[in-house]
């Protein structure tokens, strides 16, 4: 999905000597951009086990073909994350995550060697991000593109998931705030009747309301990076820091709209701007109910529900 996708920890955690050696000096000045992740696919969406696109041996190269979506900032980007199955989905359900591989693809060669072997078409979407659907047409990587052991990128993925999910917090408790200060600067300035605005209870209460949700959010997303931090367990605090900040940010974009009545439609003081763009956390890079699924099964010990 778009939004802000981890790919640093796949490489740090699991590359070779010799990509980290390579990449991380150039991508940690700034000189080389690691921007993009391929994984979503149209098919499959949410049910990653299940895409289809494929890179196969052929010599001593990969061969790439297969369509993804919403992978991100592609075309601003020196480095790709793919990931790709290797081997076919296997038979037994328990078994389905093995058989997919993690590929660092560098873009530079592509674009000078092959450009037809991809092709990148841009998604316009209801917010302001750069995101693209790409099909990859026999694209050839060398075998040093692969990231750790073949068929093991599924696990590798989902090692920077925790740090996602802390990074999307973030974002929203930011938009959560941003639109508390927007409102509670209104309310104050904004005199009808007399007096201002953030006098009137129903004007002043779902403000503070709005208030304790992000204030919340911002505690269990500061729990949940410390864990991260130290190295500890942190799936459950992560992935609830994300549901709870992306609910809260939301509560604080409708509060600001009302709080600005019709002129939060107004292009003029920016909320229907951040409005559009904040609601995307609800359902990016995953969706709200997927979390509750993930707390029910591994926190709660209730039976697999997908």
């Amino acid at each position: 999905m778009p939004v802000r996708e981890l790919r640093g920890p796949s490489l740090l955690r699991h590359g070779s000597a010799a990509q980290k050696q390579r990449y991380l000096p150039e991508i940690a000045s700034g000189r080389l951009r690691l921007q993009a992740f391929s994984i979503t696919e149209p098919e499959a969406g949410s049910n990653t086990p299940q895409i289809r696109t494929a890179a196969v041996h052929d010599g001593d190269e990969y061969v790439v073909t297969g369509h993804k979506n919403w992978t991100s900032r592609i075309a601003q980007s020196d480095l790709l994350m793919l990931l790709a199955r290797t081997e076919p989905l296997p038979d037994d359900p328990a078994e389905r995550t093995k058989g997919i591989s993690l590929f660092l693809v560098d873009l530079r060669r592509i674009r000078a060697e092959q450009p037809e072997t991809l092709v990148v078409e841009p998604v316009r979407t209801m917010f302001n991000y750069a995101t693209n659907q790409v099909w990859y047409k026999e694209m050839r990587i060398p075998p040093d593109s692969l990231i750790g052991e073949e068929g093991k990128g599924f696990r590798y993925v989902i090692d920077g998931w925790n740090a996602e999910r802390i990074l999307l917090a973030s974002e929203a408790i930011g938009d959560g705030y941003w639109f508390l200060d927007r409102a509670i600067s209104y309310a104050k300035e904004r005199n009808i009747f007399g007096h201002p605005t953030g006098a009137d209870q129903g004007v002043q209460f779902p403000l503070a309301r709005a208030y304790t949700q992000v204030a919340a959010a911002d505690q269990m997303r500061t729990r949940a990076a410390t864990l991260f931090d130290a190295g500890e367990k942190c799936g459950a605090e992560s992935n609830m820091a994300k549901f709870l900040a992306s609910e809260a940010s939301w509560q604080a974009a409708n509060v600001c709209l009302d709080t600005h009545g019709g002129y939060g439609f107004v292009d003029t003081w920016d909320v229907e701007r951040k409005f559009r763009e904040t609601r995307v956390y609800q359902v990016a890079p995953v969706n709200n109910n997927m979390i509750l699924a993930f707390l029910g099964q591994h926190v709660l010990g209730l039976p697999r529900s997908y």
